[in-house]
């Protein structure tokens, strides 16, 4: 009998259908997170063709509400989106899920702190279309930081619903006011995979990376 498998990322743990099967609990440790997060730590440096990232999102599994309770400080996973680097340079910090009504999706820092950014408020197609290029160009990059603290809030602007993506049903994040939704996959019990499905720009999503802050893990 056959106990242990190769997964898709090459590396060999028990087979978890098997263990089940006969009433066994598998350890975390045997998951497939470790090979996840080196390829994820492989994607990091540089920009990589979206078809890679893609194939790599397909693999991780689904993420629960619940799992993404807490505060998450947001990073890039470059893959030549005209968003690439944009809110990095405009001070994005990440986000905080509260519970599965009250999220706050847009998390910004500057000198004098963290702060919630009101999405409706942000003009989408522009951000995408012209985000680059005024984010490359130190003037209007240095105005628009400062600008953004005008779109403070202290509201829930977005929801956590389960909803199926890309034939995985996965924790998502719909913001109330505008045409966007972020389907979350796991890579490991501390970092999430953020694709951004923007209405009018499906067939080229925006990818993110997510890590918590703070004690709570994925379980």
């Amino acid at each position: 009998m056959t106990i242990f498998k190769r997964s898709v990322f090459g590396c060999y743990g028990p087979d978890t259908a098997l263990f089940r099967s006969l009433g066994w609990n598998v350890l975390s440790s045997h998951d497939g997170s470790e090979a996840r997060a080196r390829r994820l730590a492989e994607l990091r440096p540089g920009r990589h063709e979206l078809a890679e990232v893609l194939a790599f999102f397909d693999e991780l599994p689904a993420v629960r509400v619940a799992d993404m309770f807490g505060t998450w400080r947001g990073g890039p996973l470059p893959t030549g989106h005209r968003l690439d680097g944009v809110l990095e340079t405009l001070g994005w910090y990440g986000k905080r899920f509260i519970d599965d009504d009250d999220v706050r999706p847009l998390l910004f820092h500057d000198s004098r702190g963290v702060f919630e950014v009101n999405p409706d408020l942000v003009p989408v197609s522009f951000a995408v279309d012209h985000g680059l290029r005024l984010a490359r160009w130190a003037p209007s990059a240095r105005a628009a930081r400062r600008a953004i603290r005008l779109l403070k809030t202290d509201k829930p602007k977005a929801r956590l619903r389960m909803i199926e993506h890309r034939g995985v049903v996965t924790a998502t994040m719909a913001y109330d006011g505008i045409p966007v939704n972020d389907h979350f996959r796991r890579v490991d019990e501390r970092t999430v995979i953020g694709l951004m499905d923007i209405r009018g720009y499906t067939e080229t999503p925006f990818l993110f990376t997510l890590e918590r802050f703070g004690p709570r893990k994925l379980t």
